[in-house]
C-alpha cells in the first residue's frame, strides 16, 4: 500500500469538505440576495435552498463524470441514512423537554416515507434506468410545484431553514445585505422573516451591486463543483487503497463528510428548541436526494460491477430510517429516540466496515 498517496488523499478529502461548505454558503446566501434584488418570490428561493442538497448533487455529478456511479448512489443512500440516524438524532439529543411536531412536519415525513419506499422498490428490482430517472426528476419538479401551491393556499408552511450553516447569527456587512440567520434560516428565508436594515445601518454600509452578488453566486457554484470533484476523486483513491468498494465508501465516509453541515445545524436548532427546523431539513434533504439526485444517476446510466452493487441490508437501512423518522414525528419522541437512532447509525457504520466490507 502506498501510504503517502493514502494520507495525501485523506488530507484532500478533508480539504474538499471545507471547500464544499464554503461553496454551499456562497451559493445559497447569494441566491437569496439575487432573488430579492430581481423581485423573485422569496418563497421560491426558500424552496430552492431549504433542505436542498446542492453539495450532494455536485458530488453525484462529479462521480458520474468519473464513471463511478456506484460511489454516487452509495453517497446518496448513505446521506439519507446519515441525515436521519446521524444529524436528526443529534438534534433530538440536544432538544429540551416537551418535543411536539406540527402538521407540516408530519406532512413532510409522510411524503418522505412514500418517496423512500418508491426508491427502495425500484432499486431492489434493478429498475434504475433512464426512463425511471426521468420520472424521478419529474417527481422532484412536481414536489416543488405542489409545495409552492400549498404555501400559496396557506395549507402548509414552507421549509424553515437554509441547508448550509444556518446556525449562525450574523449581519453580512460584506454583502451589503443585513441577514440574521437565526431569524432568516430558522424561520424560513421569506420576506416577512428577513431583518431589514435601519436607515443608520444603510448609511454605514456600503451597498453591493447586483453584479457583485451574481459573481459571488457563480463563485459559490464553481466551489461546489470543485468540491464535488475533490471529494469523489479522493474517495475513489482511498477506497481503492483500502480495497473497499465505491458503494461502501460512499455509504460511509463520503456521506458522513458531506452531511457535516446538517449535523451542526441539527445540534444548534435542537438546542434552541426548533423542532420544526430539524424535521423540515431532514425530510426536504432526503426527498431531494431520492428524487433529483437518484434521477440524475439513473439518467446518466447506472453501470455497476458485482462487487460494487448494494445489498439488501443497505436498502433496508434506508427504508427503516425513514420509518423511524415518521415514528418520531408522529409520536413526538424525544431524547430517548435520539439515543436509539444514534446507536442504530453507529451499528450501521460498524456493519458496513466489517460484515458488508466488499
Amino acid at each position: 500500500m502506498d501510504w503517502d498517496a493514502l494520507w495525501f488523499n485523506v488530507a484532500t478529502l478533508i480539504a474538499g469538505v471545507f471547500v464544499l461548505d464554503y461553496g454551499a454558503d456562497k451559493f445559497i446566501d447569494h441566491t437569496v440576495v439575487v432573488g430579492r434584488r430581481l423581485g423573485i418570490s422569496q418563497t421560491v428561493i426558500a424552496l430552492l435552498t431549504a433542505g436542498a442538497e446542492w453539495e450532494e448533487l455536485a458530488v453525484v455529478v462529479a462521480a458520474i463524470l468519473q464513471h463511478r456511479s456506484p460511489l454516487a448512489l452509495g453517497n446518496v443512500m448513505g446521506s439519507t441514512i446519515s441525515n436521519i440516524l446521524g444529524a436528526f438524532s443529534l438534534g433530538l439529543l440536544f432538544y429540551p423537554q416537551g418535543l411536539e411536531f406540527g402538521r407540516s412536519e408530519k406532512l413532510y415525513s409522510a411524503l418522505l416515507f412514500l418517496v423512500t419506499t418508491l426508491f427502495v422498490v425500484l432499486a431492489f428490482f434493478n429498475q434504475l434506468n433512464r426512463i425511471v430517472g426521468g420520472v424521478l426528476i419529474a417527481i422532484f419538479a412536481l414536489y416543488v410545484v405542489s409545495i409552492i401551491y400549498a404555501i400559496y393556499k396557506g395549507v402548509a408552511s414552507p421549509p424553515e431553514l437554509s441547508d448550509s450553516d444556518s446556525d449562525r447569527e450574523y449581519s453580512d456587512s460584506d454583502d451589503g445585505e443585513s441577514v440574521n440567520h437565526a431569524t432568516t434560516s430558522e424561520n424560513s428565508p421569506l420576506i416577512e422573516n428577513e431583518v431589514t436594515p435601519s436607515s443608520t445601518d444603510k448609511g454605514s454600509r456600503r451597498s453591493r451591486s447586483l453584479t457583485y452578488h451574481i459573481f459571488q453566486l457563480i463563485l459559490g457554484f464553481i466551489s461546489l463543483s470543485l468540491s464535488g470533484y475533490i471529494l469523489s476523486h479522493s474517495a475513489v483513491t482511498i477506497a481503492d487503497s483500502l480495497h473497499f468498494s465505491g458503494t461502501v465508501f460512499g455509504l460511509t465516509v463520503v456521506s458522513f463528510a458531506t452531511t457535516l453541515p446538517e449535523k451542526l445545524v441539527a445540534i444548534l436548532s435542537g438546542s434552541r428548541g426548533h423542532g420544526g427546523i430539524m424535521a423540515a431539513m431532514t425530510a426536504g434533504s432526503n426527498i431531494f436526494l431520492l428524487t433529483l439526485c437518484v434521477g440524475v444517476i439513473a439518467v446518466a446510466g447506472y453501470q455497476v460491477q458485482e462487487a460494487d452493487n448494494f445489498v439488501l441490508f443497505e436498502l433496508m437501512a434506508v427504508w427503516v430510517s425513514s420509518v423511524l423518522f415518521c415514528a418520531v414525528i408522529f409520536l413526538g419522541m424525544g431524547r430517548n429516540a435520539g439515543v436509539v437512532l444514534l446507536a442504530a447509525y453507529l451499528g450501521f457504520l460498524y456493519l458496513e466496515f466489517t460484515v458488508y466490507r466488499r
